[in-house]
């Protein structure tokens, strides 16, 4: 009965019309971020951060929670009209959905993602409410030396599913971890690799590095590729899916949805690596695995259902240990940093008003998404006729404006372009940003409970390994570090 008391505070908060308007304006702008291939979630947040700072706090984390999650709705509809993803979380939404699409099926072939992703969204949001309340009991539990253990946990595990190189991703979790450490020491006041420069005491801003490394780098990456769009022709007609479309994608979506809500809880996971296992899981059970790639429904129904369930269920980790499961967290742990709320499980006991709201949002949002993206697919389908490259001199002056903005300094806007022109050499080299951005954002955080644990065992280190919970988070860090590491050997030795 307390999960539906509770509950029943975040709809009285989410349901103020001022929240409502930024649960509706998050998931429009999260829509369009998704049509619109080349920006995604990660570069829009980024973008917003400056503008949330005149936002209340709620107001705030309730319009990036929904651009994220808007995000995946409005990516599907690229990839199946013009097998375009408009988010990485799509691509295998092309393999089947562009093909619906080629055979006139393309209204069912929406309708079947926007339900899937309602239904995912619905239970994603039942789900935390229910199992969140918890972790987070649990986590009060945890001592410095634990919350130490547990981010070092989080930072392996993101070099485990990051992306291409493993070595290239350990590179940027130690780049992230040296860069937070820029700036005068609380403790000692000493100046750390400032180089001389007095802003630098203060420590680099998180929104210039962000906006630098997501937003600007994409920018200037999608201005170098051809655009080459075959656009739908002529109207998309009966949205509504069939008996059969009914029939076949209904256990899809379930599968779909309990996947994605399960490894959205994974650090470096969420959608991404929901919709693709998803679609792995639905081509092994299928009894006919030959009709996936040619417009099996189930092929619609279970990635975008999973993809759905898993950004939503990355909120976990953050709103209960405070850990950043992706980068888009990593992001909404910064805005919350920046309003005065510490991601943790104190969250729940000091502001449950924002707890429970941002929860309940998710439930008003998910509704309020069906209604943009069905009725509004000739609006979304015409404005994939303006070029893209249109967009980007506006998208520069507003990373540009809102940087400057929070201190009126011009320093903060070369920070700004020096982080641009550094995200764009790691996309070129193939060195993925995200592990930089979550390192950044736990290194002061483990350095404080690394300091804090030292100075309650009094300079005893083996206080890490002599506390059963720490004992064994660090074990599990271990095992992680062996999966990375004895793959390499076994090929060393091979060759």
């Amino acid at each position: 009965m307390e999960v539906f008391a509770n509950f029943g505070l975040g709809l009285a908060v989410a349901g103020t019309a001022e929240n409502l308007f930024y649960c509706f304006l998050g998931a429009l702008i999260g829509t369009l971020v998704g049509v619109l291939p080349g920006l995604g979630p990660v570069a829009t947040v980024a973008m917003l951060l400056p503008v949330t700072f005149h936002l209340p706090a709620i107001s705030a984390l309730i319009m990036l929670a929904g651009i994220y999650y808007g995000a995946q709705y409005g990516a599907s509809t690229t990839a199946i009209l013009v097998n375009l993803p408009g988010e990485n979380s799509s691509v295998v939404t092309c393999l089947d959905g562009y093909q619906m699409a080629r055979q006139g099926r393309a209204g069912p072939a929406l309708a079947v993602a926007a339900l899937g992703s309602l239904f995912a969204g619905i239970a994603a949001t039942f789900f935390i409410a229910l199992f969140a309340p918890p972790l987070a009991e649990i986590a009060l539990m945890f001592g410095p030396a634990e919350y130490f253990s547990l981010m070092l946990l989080g930072l392996v595990a993101a070099v485990v599913l990051a992306q291409g190189s493993l070595l290239k991703a350990l590179a940027m979790i130690v780049l992230g971890l040296l860069l937070s450490l820029v700036g005068v020491d609380v403790n000692s006041g000493v100046a750390r690799m400032t180089v001389g420069l007095v802003p630098l005491n203060d420590g680099i801003g998180f929104v210039p590095l962000a906006m630098g490394l997501f937003a600007v780098a994409e920018v200037i990456r999608n201005l170098e590729r051809p655009e080459h769009r075959l656009l739908p022709q002529g109207r998309i007609t009966h949205l509504w899916p069939s008996w059969d479309d009914f029939r076949r994608s209904a256990p899809a979506v379930l599968r779909g949805t309990s996947l994605g809500t399960v490894l959205g809880l994974l650090p470096g996971g969420g959608a991404m690596l929901s919709s693709f296992a998803a679609y792995t899981l639905e081509k092994k059970l299928s009894r006919e695995p030959s009709r996936f790639g040619q417009g099996a429904v189930e092929g619609v129904a279970a990635p975008e259902s999973a993809n759905n369930a898993g950004a939503q269920t990355s909120f976990i980790p953050l709103l209960t240990l405070g850990i950043p499961a992706n980068a888009v967290i990593a992001l909404m742990a910064g805005a919350m940093m920046i309003h005065g709320v510490q991601p943790g499980p104190q969250v729940m006991t000091s502001n449950p008003d924002l707890f429970w709201g941002v929860i309940a949002s998710m439930l008003i949002g998910n509704c309020m998404l069906v209604v943009i993206n069905l009725p509004l697919i000739g609006l979304w389908v015409r404005l994939l006729h303006v070029p893209y490259r249109l967009f980007y001199p506006f998208l520069l002056a507003i990373c540009c404006i809102g940087v400057y903005s929070l201190n009126n300094s011009t320093f903060d806007v070369f920070v700004l372009v020096a982080f641009g022109a550094l995200g764009y050499a790691f996309l070129k080299w193939g060195c993925e940003p995200a592990p930089l951005l979550l390192a950044f954002v736990l290194g002061p955080l483990m350095e404080e409970n690394v300091r804090r644990a030292l100075v309650f065992s009094r300079g005893d280190a083996s206080t890490f390994v002599a506390r059963p919970i720490s004992l064994g988070l660090l074990l599990l860090t271990l095992v992680l570090v062996l999966a990375i590491v004895l793959p390499a050997v076994r090929r060393a030795r091979a060759n």
